[in-house]
């Protein structure tokens, strides 16, 4: 069994920075893209930032230049550097993992709170 174990969360000031990690444990798996989603009461779970094995990188266009997606393939985690924190930025958010076989893994998500 695969799990995916998100840690960082928290309470920032608006203009702050957190840093979010997902580890996975379990099973032996290689993930061929990884993500963060986040999710807010009464909205669908959007996607904020990808990377897939060999780097390449996506991001939402309301976190470009602000959040940095970046993965360490070798311990099988991944790290989301959010920086200029904004109120709207407020959210669980989740990683997800897919592995080479298309099957999806999901964390339990962290909470991420900007307020002053």
């Amino acid at each position: 069994q695969v799990q995916l174990v998100e840690s960082g969360g928290g309470l920032v000031q608006p203009g702050g920075s957190v840093r979010l990690s997902c580890a996975a444990s379990g099973r032996t798996i290689s993930f061929y893209g990884m993500g963060w989603y986040r999710q807010t009461p009464g909205k669908k779970r959007e996607l904020v930032a990808s990377i897939a094995i060999d780097g390449r990188t996506n991001y939402a266009d309301s976190v470009k230049g602000r959040f940095t997606i970046s993965r360490d393939n070798a311990k099988n985690t991944m790290y989301l550097q959010m920086n200029s924190l904004l109120p709207e930025d407020t959210a669980v958010y989740y990683c997800n993992g897919v592995s080479f076989s298309g099957s999806s893994y999901w964390g339990q998500g962290t909470q991420v709170t900007v307020s002053s």
